[in-house]
């Protein structure tokens, strides 16, 4: 047991450096493609990617669940061309620190506890310190990082609903796909009047995989190691992740405040996922107790009746959500029930 905790904090670890590396890397096409022209390239690699997995019966879904799927995916469109933007103005390490205020604030809003109440004081003045007026402060930049917040904080709650009304990760991977399409214009209108070099075009490609499908996948190996509640803790240190990686790969450097800022954040999101009942839990990392349709093998009897899931984070290519090691229930107790799903 200890060994497979062990492996699972390692991939929990690989799975966030993958994701800041990833946005990083995109970084360093923005001078060529844009924002704009990465996010496309990420959004068509994130929505093949969830297509894959997902595997989702478009034509089974109904005018009614498709209302909240457009929905989500107007969401995962914005809220992704929000966050790269304010990188780029920005830097990684704070566009990803004001993007986490997101599941932090749906947390705390929906909790009526005390140690929430106190984690919510604490937050504030961090966030202010970080927006703090200096003579170099991108104001628009700031802006845009609360804008990614505000539309993950919506995707934790559209999702809720996506979850009710359809089956396994339809839809997720449908938000995904139609998001992909929207932005087809949008990159062929950037990659003709700005053409990708060899270099930003892998920088993009590179981005997508890195931010995107690996994550995904080793997430869904890490949460059959891990319990629920381990790996929404572990998913608060990614803006310091997002900082590190800043500074290392973009020489984006920080200032002492800033750091003090950023793991005041940090701490105020695992406390109310460490110590939070299961709803402040469940928003406050995106994770929540959930059940996943296994992918089926040839000779499976496939059950597609509905099975209420946790959407897969589009932002950063993992799947957010409280469920166990193996894709089964959270018991009351917090420890994981037993499953026989499997990827």
């Amino acid at each position: 047991m200890r060994r497979e905790r062990t492996t699972g904090v390692l991939m929990m670890l690989g799975s966030g450096l993958s994701t800041q590396i990833g946005a990083s890397v995109a970084a360093l096409a923005f001078p060529v493609l844009g924002p704009a022209g990465v996010v496309a390239i990420r959004q068509w690699v994130a929505a093949l990617v969830l297509l894959a997995v997902g595997r989702p019966r478009l034509r089974t879904i109904t005018a009614r669940q498709w209302r909240p799927v457009i929905g989500l995916a107007v969401v995962f469109a914005v809220m992704n061309l929000s966050l790269y933007t304010a990188i780029d103005r920005v830097g990684l390490g704070l566009a990803v620190t004001l993007e986490f205020l997101g599941p932090l604030a749906v947390a705390l809003l929906g909790s009526r506890r005390v140690l929430d109440l106190l984690c919510a004081v604490a937050a504030a003045p961090a966030v202010v310190l970080l927006a703090r007026p200096q003579p170099s402060t991108d104001y628009v930049g700031i802006a845009l990082g609360l804008l990614a917040a505000t539309c993950w904080a919506c995707y934790i709650l559209l999702n809720r609903t996506v979850g009710r009304e359809l089956p396994g990760a339809t839809g997720s991977a449908a938000a995904a796909a139609l998001s992909g399409l929207a932005y087809v214009p949008v990159g062929v209108v950037v990659l003709l009047h700005h053409p990708p070099t060899l270099g930003a075009a892998s920088y993009a490609l590179a981005a997508g995989v890195l931010s995107s499908a690996v994550p995904f996948l080793v997430d869904l190996l890490t949460l059959r190691r891990v319990p629920a509640q381990f790996f929404g803790v572990f998913m608060s240190v990614n803006p310091v992740l997002a900082a590190l990686v800043g500074l290392v790969v973009l020489d984006q450097r920080l200032g002492i405040l800033d750091w003090a800022a950023i793991l005041v954040i940090v701490a105020a999101n695992a406390v109310a996922v460490a110590f939070g009942g299961p709803r402040a839990a469940g928003a406050a990392g995106a994770v929540e107790a959930v059940e996943a349709v296994r992918v089926a093998e040839p000779g499976d009897a496939v059950d597609h009746s509905p099975v209420p899931v946790r959407p897969c984070d589009v932002v950063h290519g993992a799947p957010d959500r409280t469920v166990t090691p193996a894709f089964g229930k959270v018991a009351a107790d917090g420890e994981p029930e037993t499953s026989r799903a499997t990827q």
